[in-house]
């Protein structure tokens, strides 16, 4: 039988179509970046070239998925949250690397709402010594993603969030906020401050961004105002009930005390009513008061909020730096004149405590509600140079020239400068919302 062959010069036309097809393909591959190869993201996508046509559209496809594969590599180096995992990443185990280029998203210049107290750089911090404004937290085994004012508002959307506590959470509370109001036009954003309660509303969101005080979250006498002298204090350890009514309906509660337990060795604490006075409190040991306290407010979340309406986060205790023996200088005062962060890993001071720390992991482990912790306690105690020092202010006064040449006395090593170190914790924090 005779087999029938193609006229002389002439393919069929699927094989010149697949020809074609392989070539456009292997120059594609040729031309692409290195770069993109390593991308977990999937960018070829086959279509048939067998029909007349189908070369045109096989071409127009390539180019429009190497064009979609070069705007994600964009994407990925500006934005790269995919590279993150709370549940997998170790935030407290990292090191501060110096970034010369990072510019803060706000100053306490643009800020209206950073209180003199945090505003170091109005307060007289020199410009020669603003390396604290460049330093970037890189944990060891993932990408912290960058602090997007446009996602944290997304992500609020028809939603309030409160932070309650004391200075500290007053501190985080006015980073986010600032962090966050610069791109909200003046007539969709407000701010009303009262005694104990602030509320920023970001209104074209429809979102507050909220600070309540309660420094030690149960009640006591030193809430307002406040009483200076520690041994004057009492605590009422067994009842959040003046402050809680306030954290009812919040979708996003915010939660830390530390500082203001630790003003003294022992608390007078006391059950029942404050009608009692002095007469009804009992001098505690401070461990076990803070204990007691926790658990109060443990138990007050666990029988009155709802987890499926409701998030509960607790921020660890900031570090105080106010033994500069600690961090090796001493000849140092306090933090007064520190420029850079410690870099000894695994470094910790005498002004955190892990058995306070032990005594909320323990209190929290047992409660039925799931509070997720911003662990900040040892990325903070790096930062030396982050605090307040001369430059804050003093009931209500900035320092004078004079107190500034006393810094063992007048240094403020608790507190941090905004912008600074808590704009850190609220980029942890966006992470985990």
């Amino acid at each position: 039988m005779s087999t029938m062959k193609a006229p002389r010069g002439r393919r069929p036309l699927s094989i010149v179509a697949l020809v074609i097809c392989i070539s456009a393909f292997i120059a594609f591959l040729y031309t692409e970046r290195i770069s993109s190869l390593s991308s977990s993201t999937s960018f070829f996508s086959f279509k048939s070239c067998s029909k007349r046509g189908a070369i045109a559209k096989s071409i127009k496809s390539i180019t429009d998925e190497r064009s979609t594969e070069e705007e994600e590599i964009v994407k990925s180096e500006v934005d790269d949250r995919f590279e993150f995992d709370p549940n997998e990443c170790s935030l407290a185990h990292g090191k501060w690397v110096f970034n010369n280029s990072l510019k803060p998203l706000y100053t306490d210049r643009s800020c209206p709402h950073v209180d003199r107290q945090f505003s170091c750089v109005k307060n007289g911090r020199p410009d020669n010594d603003s390396d604290y404004l460049r330093w970037e937290w890189q944990p060891d085994d993932c990408i912290l993603p960058r602090f997007n004012p446009k996602i944290a508002l997304e992500k609020l959307r028809g939603k309030r969030l409160m932070f309650v506590g004391d200075s500290l959470q007053r501190n985080q509370w006015e980073s986010f906020v600032c962090l966050v109001e610069s791109i909200i036009p003046e007539k969709h954003k407000s701010m009303r401050r009262e005694h104990s309660h602030a509320v920023f509303q970001a209104k074209e969101y429809n979102a507050t961004i909220e600070f309540y005080w309660a420094p030690f979250l149960v009640e006591s006498n030193s809430d307002n105002p406040i009483i200076a002298d520690p041994k004057s204090r009492i605590l009422r350890v067994d009842s959040v009930s003046k402050h809680a009514k306030f954290w009812v309906g919040v979708d996003i509660l915010a939660f830390n005390t530390y500082v203001w337990w630790m003003s003294d060795l022992k608390i007078n604490s006391l059950w029942g009513s404050f009608g009692n006075g002095e007469e009804g409190a009992e001098e505690l040991d401070t461990p076990i008061a803070y204990k007691i306290g926790l658990k109060t407010w443990a138990n007050w979340i666990d029988s009155n909020i709802d987890p499926n309406k409701t998030r509960v986060f607790f921020t660890t205790m900031s570090p105080t730096h106010t033994r500069s023996e600690d961090w090796n200088r001493k000849d140092g005062i306090k933090c007064f004149n520190e420029t850079r962060p410690v870099m000894k890993r695994g470094h910790w001071g005498t002004g955190s405590n892990k058995h306070i720390m032990s005594i909320v992991s323990n209190v929290v482990r047992k409660m039925k509600f799931p509070v997720t912790f911003i662990n900040i306690t040892q990325l903070s105690e790096y930062r030396i140079d982050g605090h307040a020092s001369i430059y804050n202010e003093l009931g209500g006064q900035l320092l004078t020239d004079e107190q500034k040449t006393d810094p063992l006395r007048y240094a403020d090593c608790i507190h941090w400068c905004l912008p600074g170190v808590p704009d850190t914790w609220n980029q942890i924090f966006l992470a985990y919302l």
